[in-house]
């Protein structure tokens, strides 16, 4: 059975409050987003994965939507969630026989609830995850008052996933009214008079609405071992001889002096040594790795902009920066007057706030080729965070 999933992340999320879109907010280290696309990509019955996204995400997707280990598709969302999926189903594959669609916003959905409903779709055309409704259910009117009371057992609270024979659902998706708007597909597919089964929903399987939602999903996650906290600490080292001929360039910052440092790139040693120490806290290799001076790419190359790709890399492997700590070693020049140029260099490229990152200036009193002033070494030292 081929099964494809459609992430649906088109909204900008304005009832939480965050200038960001909501999918893009961070939990437990990673973004909102990059925890629901994990779910359907690491999946055994998923084949596929179309994400509908806001236009500006599409054009410049993070490194979690780039690569991935199945067919990871972008497209454009629309104005309305009935839009954002009509544009995804358009690139759905031909033998597709079950799609699948998730909120974003629910990045707590487990394996096992994606199975169930997959499997309730294949043998009833249409199915959606949902919970009973616990409490009383009262009908109100305009003026908040109770005109009534609906049976209990009669009210399902939905939730995604929500799957649909392909079908199914591209005739509800072509007969949805151009004018009316549905909350959800089993809306659509309701109209057109087929039934949609219910599945047993998961109480865990929040949707971040607002941050209490997410501070809700942050407990959830670290409430056992597999959402325990993780910290790394990672180190990194870099030394450049200094030449003529060349600009010295430390934490971004072009500083006036007669030499700079011989390298393949523009040999900032301070991003060189931030890049390894990051690199390292995630166990993802080191500079060299990812960026060989034997690669033509790379040469003089910014390192602010290598740093950035490192942070990329981080972040996808589950990690978000703490803080950076940098101590830079050199006779001459003297660095203090560049010291938080250079600290909101590197923390604009980790896209952190500048108190987290320190920067301190140390001479070597005249020992060694340091001391001589024939070259400059730099020592970091990272803190990532992250979860099991």
């Amino acid at each position: 059975m081929h099964v494809t999933a459609i992430i649906a992340a088109g909204g900008r999320g304005a009832r939480f409050g965050d200038a960001r879109p909501k999918q893009l907010l961070p939990l437990a280290g990673r973004p909102i987003l990059q925890h629901s696309v994990e779910a359907f990509v690491r999946h055994p019955q998923i084949a596929g994965v179309i994400v509908a996204l806001p236009p500006e995400l599409t054009a410049n997707p993070p490194e979690y939507l780039r690569a991935s280990a199945k067919r990871l598709t972008l497209v454009d969302g629309g104005a309305r969630r009935q839009d954002s999926v009509a544009r995804a189903f358009a690139r759905v594959p031909a033998q597709t026989e079950i799609v699948v669609v998730h909120d974003a916003a629910r990045p707590l959905v487990s394996d096992d609830l994606i199975a169930r409903t997959v499997e309730a779709a294949a043998s009833d055309g249409a199915a959606i995850a949902a919970l009973p409704a616990t409490d009383t259910v009262k009908r109100g009117n305009y003026q908040r008052l109770v005109v009534g009371t609906v049976p209990r057992g009669e009210i399902f609270l939905a939730q995604t996933p929500q799957a649909f024979r392909t079908a199914v659902l591209r005739e509800a998706l072509l007969r949805a009214d151009r004018e009316a708007e549905a909350t959800d597909e089993a809306a659509l597919v309701e109209r057109i008079g087929h039934p949609v089964r219910l599945v047993d929903g998961d109480p865990r399987n929040v949707k971040i609405t607002t941050a209490d939602d997410l501070e809700l999903a942050e407990r959830l996650l670290g409430g056992g071992p597999a959402g325990a906290s993780l910290i790394r600490i990672g180190t990194g080292y870099d030394l450049h001889r200094l030449v003529d001929g060349r600009r010295l360039i430390l934490g971004g910052v072009v500083i006036p002096f007669e030499k700079g440092l011989a390298g393949h790139s523009d040999a900032d040693a301070v991003c060189h040594a931030v890049t390894d120490a990051l690199l390292g806290a995630a166990a993802a290799g080191d500079i060299g790795r990812h960026f060989p001076d034997t690669d033509p790419r790379w040469k003089d190359a910014d390192s602010l902009a290598l740093l950035a790709r490192a942070v990329e890399i981080v972040e996808a492997a589950g990690f978000t920066v703490v803080n950076v700590d940098v101590v830079i070693i050199a006779e001459r020049p003297k660095l203090a007057p560049y010291v938080d140029t250079m600290r909101a260099h590197l923390a604009r490229a980790m896209r952190v706030a500048d108190g987290q990152v320190g920067i301190k200036g140390k001479t070597n009193e005249g020992v060694g080729s340091i001391g001589a002033g024939e070259s400059i070494a730099v020592h970091a030292v990272a803190l990532l965070s992250g979860r099991r």
